[in-house]
C-alpha cells in the first residue's frame, strides 16, 4: 500500500465529512426553496450588503479563501506529494486533461451556433469534495492510489477550470488594476525570496491583491490561487506558513464556505416541465459532459500515455478502477455551477443548468459508486 502523508488524510477526512454536509445543504436549500418560504429565503440572498448582495459576496468572496486553499493543496502535491514525482504526477495530469477536454467536446457539439456555447467550462471541472465523499463510502479496502489519483487529477482539473475563468470569463478587463493586482503578487514572491515569514504580511497583501483584481474584471477568486503560489512553502513542515495556513483552511472551507456557496447556489424553484429542460441543448452538453465526457477523457488519454511509457500505472490500481475513478469525476457540482454564473447572464438558463449540474452530478456519483463497490469485491 501506498504510504499516505498525514496531511493528506488529513485533507481527505475533512474533505469527506465536508462533502456530506454540502449534500444535506443542497437537499435542504432546494426543499425549502419551493416550500411556502421560498420567496423569503430566496430574497434572504439577494439582500444587500455594501453595494452588492450576499450571494456575491460568497461567490466572489468568500470562495476566494476555497482557490486559495486548492492552491495550497495543489502546492503542497508539486513539493512533496504524488505530482512532486514526474512519473507519478504524468498519470492524474494526463487524466485531468482528458477529463476537461471530453466534457467541452460533447458540450460544443451540443451548443455550437448557439447562444449558449460560452458554457463549454462547465462539465470540465471535478467537486473534490464530493467526489472524495462519494468514494469515502465505499469502505477501507479502497487502494491508497486510488484515493490519490481521484484527488490528484480532481486538483489539477480545478486548476484547469480557473485558467478557464481567468481567460475566457473576464469581461471589462481594467488594466490599471489588473496590473496593480498583479504587482502586489510579485512584491510578494519577492518577499517570499528573501524568507520573509510573517504571515499578517502576506495576508495582508493578498487582500490588497483581491481588491484589485475584484475590480479588474478578471474573476476576484483566482487571487486565491496566486496567493498560494506567493506563499513561503519551505519544507513543508507544521512550522511553515502554508501548512499552518492549509491546515487552518480546512474546516472553515469544508464546513462553512462550501455549505454556503451550496446554499446561495441551489435556491432554485424547481417548476415547469423537466422535459422542457432536459431537451435544451445546454442541459444535455452538461449532462453528457459529466457523466459520459468524464470518465470516457480520464479513461482514454491516461490509457494512451501509459500505453506510450509517458507514465506508470500504480501497482494497487487496473484500468477498471481509473475508469470508475473517471466517472467519479463526472460530480461537477462547486466547479461547475461556479462557471455557470460567469457563462451565462440569462437567469432562467442558469437556474436551469444548475438544476442539471445537481442531476449530472449525482447520477455519477450514483454510477460511480455502484460501478467501484462491485470492482472492489473483486480485489
Amino acid at each position: 500500500m501506498v504510504k499516505l502523508m498525514k496531511l493528506f488524510n488529513a485533507f481527505f477526512n475533512n474533505e469527506k465529512s465536508g462533502g456530506i454536509t454540502i449534500i444535506l445543504c443542497t437537499i435542504f436549500s432546494l426543499v425549502l426553496a419551493n416550500s411556502s418560504s421560498g420567496d423569503l429565503y430566496h430574497h434572504f440572498w439577494k439582500l444587500n450588503l455594501l453595494g452588492n448582495n450576499l450571494e456575491y459576496w460568497i461567490n466572489d468572496g468568500l470562495m476566494t479563501i476555497f482557490f486559495l486553499l486548492i492552491g495550497l493543496e495543489l502546492k503542497r502535491e508539486v513539493y512533496l506529494g504524488e505530482l512532486s514525482n514526474i512519473k507519478k504526477a504524468l498519470l492524474p495530469f494526463f487524466g485531468a486533461i482528458g477529463g476537461m477536454i471530453a466534457p467541452a467536446i460533447i458540450f460544443i457539439l451540443f451548443n455550437h451556433g448557439t447562444v449558449t456555447k460560452t458554457g463549454a467550462g462547465i462539465p470540465m471541472a471535478t467537486d473534490i469534495a464530493f467526489a472524495l465523499g462519494v468514494l469515502s463510502l465505499l469502505g477501507k479496502n479502497i487502494p491508497a492510489s486510488l484515493k490519490i489519483f481521484l484527488a490528484a487529477f480532481a486538483v489539477i482539473d480545478d486548476l484547469g477550470a480557473i485558467l478557464i475563468i481567468a481567460f475566457f470569463y473576464t469581461k471589462n478587463l481594467v488594466i490599471g488594476n489588473l496590473l496593480l493586482s498583479l504587482g502586489i503578487f510579485g512584491l510578494l514572491m519577492i518577499l517570499n525570496k528573501l524568507k520573509i515569514k510573517n504571515i499578517a504580511i502576506y495576508l495582508l497583501g493578498g487582500g490588497f491583491m483581491w481588491y484589485f483584481m475584484l475590480n479588474s474584471g478578471v474573476h476576484a477568486t483566482i487571487t486565491g490561487v496566486l496567493l498560494a503560489i506567493a506563499l513561503p512553502f519551505e519544507n513543508g513542515n507544521k512550522n511553515s506558513i502554508s501548512f499552518k495556513i492549509q491546515h487552518f483552511l480546512h474546516k472553515p472551507v469544508a464546513f462553512l464556505i462550501l455549505p454556503l456557496f451550496a446554499l446561495a447556489n441551489t435556491s432554485l424553484v424547481v417548476s415547469g416541465d423537466f422535459k422542457e429542460i432536459i431537451v435544451q441543448e445546454y442541459s444535455q452538453g452538461v449532462f453528457f459532459g459529466l457523466v459520459l465526457g468524464k470518465p470516457i477523457g480520464i479513461f482514454i488519454v491516461s490509457f494512451v500515455a501509459v500505453s506510450f511509457g509517458i507514465c506508470k500505472l500504480p501497482d494497487e490500481l487496473n484500468w477498471k478502477l481509473i475508469f470508475g475513478a473517471g466517472i467519479l469525476g463526472g460530480i461537477g457540482f462547486t466547479m461547475s455551477i461556479f462557471i455557470t454564473l460567469l457563462a451565462y447572464d440569462n437567469q432562467l438558463i442558469i437556474n436551469n443548468t444548475k438544476l442539471t449540474i445537481l442531476i449530472s452530478s449525482s447520477v455519477a456519483a450514483l454510477i460511480g459508486y455502484i460501478y467501484l463497490k462491485i470492482q472492489l469485491k473483486k480485489i
